[in-house]
């Protein structure tokens, strides 16, 4: 009787399915787990558009990407800024309003112009420093042009960049100086940003001023801006923020057909200016 169990049990055992691990050996090479899953649109969409500053550091980069954001971009007029900085500005909660720099303070969108209570558009390159007024190029760049209040605007003037000074009191959180401006903390990494990106995408070959940083803060009239070691210490402190973030794809999708490269690669500024 025992003997005819094991012959039974025996039979049983060769009908029995294979294994799952068994299964798992035989399926095909290029199934690939899902650690290797290819890339979201956005990362595909990225690699493409700066697949030719891949691997590059200091000048090289910065050649590279001067020529990607150069190529191919729409220069929109002074009058056109109006409209857009409506649209990449728009408070999230407000849709009727525009957070302005320096205060972060909402106005209303159509409440702009050239009088007290009005916001107005500030150049965080300053023209001067460039001698390139509002003509279309840098004067129109919506990459660095942010609704401002007239009488903040007014009292930054065309100041570089630096840490120190007395409080501004129409701009909490701000100060300034005799020749700079720190700003709150909450714009200081988005102003380094707009910074560097002007210092690329304007190289002299334009007809436009070659703009470049140093660590000064007395250039008035010259087509540089400073204090890079400031600026580089405030893009550190406070990273790209969604804000930042939509209102660079704004300007790419809708405007100007190119993107700020510090924002989508923060790292980028250190391996250029570090």
């Amino acid at each position: 009787m025992r003997k005819t169990l094991l012959i039974c049990l025996s039979t049983a055992a060769l009908t029995l399915p294979p294994p799952l691990a068994a299964a798992a050996d035989t399926a095909p090479a290029d199934t690939a787990p899902a650690a290797h899953a290819p890339a979201d649109h956005a990362d595909t969409a990225d690699h493409a558009y700066y697949a030719d500053a891949e691997g590059k550091t200091g000048e090289s980069l910065k050649t590279a990407l001067h020529e990607i954001i150069s190529t191919d971009v729409t220069r929109l007029s002074y009058s056109q800024v109006w409209d857009a900085l409506m649209a990449t500005d728009q408070d999230p909660s407000d849709p009727g309003s525009v957070v302005l720099l320096y205060t972060g303070e909402s106005r209303g969108a159509d409440q702009h112009g050239g009088n007290v209570g009005d916001w107005n558009r500030e150049h965080v390159w300053p023209q001067s420093h460039g001698d390139f007024g509002t003509s279309a190029g840098p004067g129109t760049d919506v990459h660095h042009l942010r609704p401002t209040d007239v009488q903040v605007n007014s009292l930054r003037g065309n100041k570089d960049f630096d840490d120190g000074g007395s409080p501004v009191s129409r701009a909490p959180g701000n100060y300034t100086d005799g020749d700079s401006w720190e700003a709150r903390n909450e714009d200081k990494g988005d102003i380094a940003r707009m910074i560097f990106y002007m210092a690329v995408r304007y190289e002299g070959n334009d007809g436009f001023a070659d703009l470049e940083l140093d660590n000064d803060t007395s250039n008035g009239g010259t087509p540089y801006m400073g204090r890079l070691d400031t600026l580089l210490a405030w893009h550190a402190q406070d990273p790209p923020s969604a804000f930042e973030e939509r209102r660079n794809e704004l300007i790419f999708e809708d405007y100007q057909g190119n993107r700020n490269p510090f924002i989508d690669h923060p790292e980028w500024a250190e391996d250029i200016w570090g």
